[in-house]
């Protein structure tokens, strides 16, 4: 049976739609058979990301009005052979749906795929509980800025009060030059505010921008960058052991060298 991992934040313009496309792109290339779900019903946008957006005939409500099976809902990639998608409505709100045939949704989904990832829309609205109440994990998003931080806190309390236990945070857009001038935060400070343990440090790259406009998530993830950093990210999630990506510059000592890969469960 796999496991459904939320991806969420406290603000918008974090980076979780393009987190979950390209982790979940990643997953499939390494053999994982992966579903990403677009949990933003009215305002959805992972399918432009996957380049899926004409491929749409069905979405979730589908399946949780009984009009549909899980076959009609998934959406094949084009691009990765392991990789399906499923798609938000525009216009049925989750509040109108069956808690029943929802959950019967998520396990579906379970019972079918190893990975199942959930694009949440920002904040701790309906969308955000329509996945959440199922999820078995968290990844959190959050900027290097105190006011992303302080929203994804409160994110934090609400899904381990959910019963969630595994809850990470992925720092996005981090620019070590900023960081040296003490413009950003540091990534250890970052993760002092939230007490959970990091799964991933994305550095900003003009890569993930063509990428997106692409929607297509073919990254190079041999080298440094994103494509990288997203890679590693997927490997942990399969829980392999691997160190995080040292975005030193200018042969000064690294901000990374002192972060500790595993801290304690909030308290």
């Amino acid at each position: 049976m796999g496991k459904i991992v939320i991806i969420a934040s406290g603000k918008g313009g974090t980076g979780k739609t393009t987190l979950t496309s390209h982790v979940g792109a990643a997953l499939a290339r390494s053999g994982r058979l992966t579903a990403l779900v677009d949990a933003d019903a009215g305002f959805r946008n992972l399918d432009i990301a996957l380049g899926l957006e004409s491929s749409i005939v069905y979405d979730y409500s589908d399946f949780i009005n009984g009009s549909s099976d899980l076959d009609d809902i998934l959406i094949k990639s084009s691009d990765f052979e392991n990789l399906y998608f499923v798609a938000a409505p525009q216009s049925v709100p989750t509040t109108d749906f069956n808690d029943e045939k929802t959950a019967e949704f998520w396990q579906s989904l379970k019972n079918r795929f190893e990975f199942v990832l959930a694009d949440a829309p920002a904040g701790m609205g309906d969308g955000f509980m329509f996945a959440a109440r199922y999820a078995d994990e968290a990844i959190i998003v959050s900027l290097a800025e105190t006011s992303s931080l302080r929203d994804a806190d409160r994110v934090v309390d609400v899904l381990e009060e959910l019963g969630v236990e595994t809850v990470r945070l992925v720092l996005n857009r981090i620019r070590p030059e900023l960081i040296e001038r003490k413009i950003m935060m540091n990534v250890d400070d970052c993760v002092d505010v939230l007490s959970i343990p990091i799964l991933g440090i994305i550095p900003e790259d003009e890569a993930v921008t063509r990428s997106m406009i692409s929607g297509s998530p073919l990254m190079d993830i041999t080298e440094g960058g994103a494509g990288m950093a997203f890679g590693n990210i997927a490997g942990r999630l399969e829980g392999k052991q691997i160190p995080m990506m040292d975005l030193d510059t200018g042969g000064k000592k690294g901000f990374l060298n002192r972060l500790k890969e595993i801290f304690g469960h909030r308290q």
